[in-house]
């Protein structure tokens, strides 16, 4: 058998332990999700495992893939990996949950999937006691804790944490979007983004909360919906202690109001962005671009969030309510401004004035005064404004439109 401790390899002349077994019996069905299992019960502990895996352990420094796919010709360092990426080419799938009847092509997967209906997780964090139901799942949350990441762009330097992560960021320069929609041709970077994409053609929701019956596409946007209800805000501001229910999202953008970090910029007027979704939304005022259509007034939206909004109109539909007075809203960030006026918070005050305010749109555009910035022009006469709301009204002018018309 092999004896391995810390990625150390040597041969002996005694039989195979029960542990070399399993693996042997195991590798014709080995996954991404075994094999950093195995790698992380090698440098934990002295384990044993058999001469192919020490095979295999070569590979990885040789750069060696000797098995190809006829197919498409993409090769691999292991037969298994080889026979699994067969499946996506023939489309067999042949283990299936005896819960859900979801099938997969390899059983190691399905052995993972069946952790979502028994809750198992066996995998813990020696630092926090988290657990996860896969191994991949603990070595990616140890690298929070140790800082570590490992995979650097070559072109940029930007590090991750995952070799995924960086290659759907590889994208970014190459431009590569190798997966596509069958239904409107759409192209993505990354699967997991062409999957969620395939939800809005099937509308498929698998994910229900219990609370509200509210329904999700993804198991990670139920988890943050439900901390609607339970208030939980796991995340905080090291600067401010603000918390948040998202670390990736929420908290990483917020750190961003103390560093000041805008990296995401407009190539047509030069204005920088913290979030890459903010620069996509401003992108679409230079195009035009409004791809969400009410199916009620055939009004469009640049923003999902907006048309979301709208329809609310149409519904009757507020959602939101005061827990002070019980006043109704349709939208988050109305109540917000509506609840500062029970509490009298003010928290955003100008830098040359003092003056406060309930928001931040209010500020900025208050900001506009001292500055005498007007950001809005009009496209036939060259006239500007400081609101676009001005903009609008000074259009009709040239249109001669006169929306409002009196019932009398």
């Amino acid at each position: 058998h092999v004896s391995v401790r810390r990625r150390s390899f040597s041969l002996t002349s005694s039989s195979v332990s029960r542990r070399g077994n399993q693996l042997l019996d195991s590798c014709t069905d080995e996954t991404e999700s075994v094999v950093q299992e195995t790698s992380l019960e090698y440098i934990s502990v002295e384990s044993t495992a058999v001469p192919s895996h020490l095979k295999y352990h070569l590979t990885i420094h040789s750069s060696e893939k000797p098995y190809s796919c006829i197919t498409c010709g993409k090769t691999f360092t292991q037969r298994s990996q080889l026979k699994c990426h067969t499946s996506i080419h023939t489309g067999e799938r042949p283990y299936s949950c005896i819960t859900c009847g979801k099938t997969f092509a390899r059983t190691s997967v399905l052995k993972c999937h069946i952790r979502i209906h028994s809750g198992e997780k066996p995998y813990s964090c020696s630092t926090c006691g988290k657990t996860f139901s896969q191994p991949s799942r603990l070595k990616y949350h140890l690298s929070i804790h140790s800082g570590e990441k490992p995979y650097s762009c070559i072109t940029c330097g930007k590090t991750f944490t995952q070799r995924s992560q960086l290659k759907c960021h590889t994208s970014i320069h190459t431009g590569e979007r190798p997966y596509s929609c069958n239904t409107c041709g759409k192209t993505f970077t990354h699967p997991s983004v062409l999957k969620r994409h395939i939800s809005i053609h099937t509308g498929e929701r698998p994910h229900s909360c219990s609370t509200c019956g509210k329904t999700f596409f993804h198991p990670s946007h139920l988890k943050y919906h439900l901390r609607i209800h339970s208030g939980e805000k796991p995340y905080s501001c090291i600067t401010c202690g603000k918390t948040f229910a998202r670390t990736s999202v929420d908290l990483k953008a917020h750190m961003k109001v103390h560093t000041g970090e805008r990296p995401y910029s407009c190539t047509t007027c030069g204005k920088t962005f913290s979030r890459p979704s903010s620069l996509k939304y401003h992108l679409r005022i230079h195009s035009g671009e409004k791809p969400y259509s009410c199916i009620t007034c055939g009004k469009t939206f640049t923003q999902s969030s907006h048309l979301k909004a709208h329809i609310r109109i149409h519904s009757g539909e507020k959602p939101f309510s005061c827990i002070t007075c019980g006043k109704t809203f349709t939208q988050k960030s109305q109540l917000k401004c509506h609840t500062s006026t029970h509490t009298g918070e003010r928290p955003y005050s100008c830098n040359t004035c003092g003056k406060t305010f309930t928001w931040t749109t209010v500020l900025k555009r208050h900001i506009r005064i001292h500055s005498g910035e007007k950001p809005y022009s009009c496209s036939t006469c060259g006239k500007t404004f400081s609101r676009p709301s001005n903009l609008k009204y000074h259009l009709r002018i040239h249109s001669r439109k006169k929306p409002y018309s009196c019932s009398t």
